[in-house]
């Protein structure tokens, strides 16, 4: 049962991620990236902090993480895992940096052919937090490295959205617990 709760996880994933329209570079009606990211500091382990509501990410309730790690290819791992009411859930994919003079605009998949923009539109100088969406705005992920993130660093990381055009309305903020496993 968990691993077909999997599957269907990478599954609504990677049809949500097909609706994206792809994009090459933003433009007045649509967000923006940093532009560059440094990866080597990028990598590791990030707690969402708070989301867009998503189809995908409906049996979380809590405790949800991304991890990224290089591979020996060069792509990035991607493992989201979250806690639901069963346990914990995961969803594995890979991401990738089309263009190197624009490092902060990934693309990711859990599901093949399906890929979606994977954009960093905020980051604090010192990789505390990053702010991930995508060009249309239908995505948004405020991220931190520690479960729990300071006032005025949440304030800073929603000012970045909010700079881009995001309704923040929408935002649900995401419940950490003392344990995980």
């Amino acid at each position: 049962m968990k691993m077909r709760h999997s599957i269907l996880l990478t599954l609504a994933l990677s049809i949500a991620a097909s609706a994206l329209s792809p994009m090459a570079h933003a433009d007045a009606t649509t967000a923006n990236s940093v532009g560059r990211l440094e990866l080597s500091r990028y990598l590791g382990k990030w707690f969402e902090i708070a989301a867009f509501p998503m189809f995908f990410q409906r049996h979380c309730i809590g405790d949800t993480t991304a991890e990224y790690a290089l591979k020996s290819d060069g792509e990035i791992s991607v493992t989201n895992r979250c806690r639901t009411e069963n346990g914990f859930d995961q969803a594995v994919g890979t991401a990738w940096v089309p263009d190197s003079a624009r490092s902060a605009e990934l693309k990711v998949s859990f599901f093949w052919p399906f890929r979606a923009d994977y954009w960093v539109i905020g980051l604090d100088p010192d990789y505390r937090w990053a702010v991930v969406g995508n060009p249309n705005r239908k995505y948004l992920w405020i991220l931190s490295r520690t479960p729990q993130l300071p006032q005025a660093e949440l304030d800073r990381a929603l000012e970045s959205a909010r700079a881009q055009g995001y309704d923040l309305t929408q935002l649900k903020s995401t419940r950490h617990t003392e344990s995980e496993p």
